[in-house]
């Protein structure tokens, strides 16, 4: 074909068509994809292309790419890819960060159970990088804890609040007392970090959960955790575990007094009765049978809290052989103004208790002139008990 001068070759449609495919066999068009591969995150040195040999003649990019992805599992045969070295796969898991640890913060604390005590304390020591919650581009933050499962007001513990900080530090231990080795399997602390707000609700930052049962009795535990976004709360709970509180009470025969002393000491995680989120608790003590209907004491009123002290003792004046026939019974009870107090919860201890109601009032009995403390749960209903006041 002769081209006469300024014009420009041109190509049928049909030879077009034609071109790579006759004469030979045909052969499938590769994706553009394949000639820029996305590697997966970590891929190792092993992808790159090993050097040639000088005997080894030259590959066409072609083949190139058909070995690369075939040894990734990609279409087509290929030999499998060398095992990744451990010191490798330990190097990426130290240094892999979720996007909640770059964006929330990180959190540093300690936790002790001390057993002897029924104690956790829970040492709050800093936090880093917190995502800014104010127009400064700062936060007001503070940490709160809870006891997971269980009423969220008669648990809750927080620290104190620091201003205008991304990169807080408290160094403040808060205690949760009665803490028995049962709640230790069972129970889980959650650790909430929040923005203080003055004019508004209080803005969730992040938080992070342990179960108890991770930690060793009288033996620290120091953790450095990325916070998380915040986690549904379990609310199908099973109501039998759902708790009236705890009570701590000690006791002991005197024998100059030719008494038995009870000490009221404090309470711990009482059910909230009132409108505010809080009850207003007393206690009350019997000792029974109580023919003469004198046996009854009752200490000072605790407003507005959950987690009352009371330290008061009172005496009971009776012989020591007479014990093994009474029956200590503590109730305790919520203060109200015109209208009728609303129990809390009660205990039992005598001969006729069981589990720790029962060694409780034996050790006594077996131990004269010692005093013994113990927390006990608090219980909807006492057997044969007013519940009135």
């Amino acid at each position: 074909m002769t081209l006469r001068k300024g014009e420009r070759a041109t190509i049928s449609i049909q030879e077009h068509m034609a071109i790579d495919v006759c004469p030979g066999p045909i052969k499938p068009i590769k994706q553009i994809s394949d000639y820029f591969p996305r590697f997966p995150r970590g891929l190792p040195a092993a992808a790159s292309r090993p050097p040639l040999s000088p005997a080894e003649p030259p590959r066409d990019e072609d083949e190139d790419v058909d070995r690369l992805f075939g040894a990734y599992g990609a279409s087509g045969p290929a030999e499998q890819p060398a095992p990744r070295p451990a010191e490798e796969e330990a190097a990426d898991a130290e240094g892999y960060e979720s996007d909640d640890c770059t964006t929330l913060g990180t959190l540093d604390f300690s936790l002790l159970y001390d057993q002897e005590n029924n104690a956790l304390h829970c040492t709050i020591n800093k936090a880093k990088g917190l995502k800014p919650m104010d127009h400064n581009g700062l936060a007001d933050p503070y940490v709160k804890l809870h006891l997971l499962p269980g009423a969220s007001k008669a648990n809750k513990l927080r620290t104190k609040t620091l201003r205008n900080t991304l990169n807080p530090t408290w160094n403040e231990t808060l205690t949760y007392y009665g803490i028995t080795d049962e709640d230790m399997v069972r129970k889980t602390l959650r650790i909430s970090v929040c923005d203080e707000d003055k004019f508004r609700h209080n803005e969730f930052i992040g938080e992070t959960r342990i179960p108890l049962k991770k930690l060793k009795p009288n033996q620290t535990k120091t953790f450095s955790i990325c916070l998380e976004k915040q986690l549904p709360i379990d609310k199908t709970e099973d109501k039998s575990l759902e708790e009236r509180g705890r009570i701590l009470i000690s006791l002991k025969y005197s024998s100059q007094k030719q008494g038995l002393l009870v000490g009221i000491i404090r309470c711990a995680h009482l059910a909230a009765m009132d409108a505010n989120g809080y009850s207003d608790p007393y206690v009350k003590t019997y000792l029974k049978p109580d023919e003469d209907k004198k046996s009854k004491h009752k200490t000072a009123v605790k407003k507005k809290t959950l987690n009352p002290e009371f330290n008061e003792e009172f005496c009971y004046e009776i012989k020591h052989g007479d014990l093994a026939k009474k029956t200590l019974e503590v109730t305790v009870w919520d203060y109200d103004i015109g209208k009728s107090n609303d129990f809390i919860g009660g205990v039992v201890l005598g001969i006729n208790a069981k589990g720790e109601r029962l060694k409780h009032w034996f050790d006594c009995l077996k131990n004269k002139d010692k005093k013994i403390e113990r927390w006990h749960t608090l219980t909807n209903e006492l057997p044969g008990a007013i519940l009135s006041d």
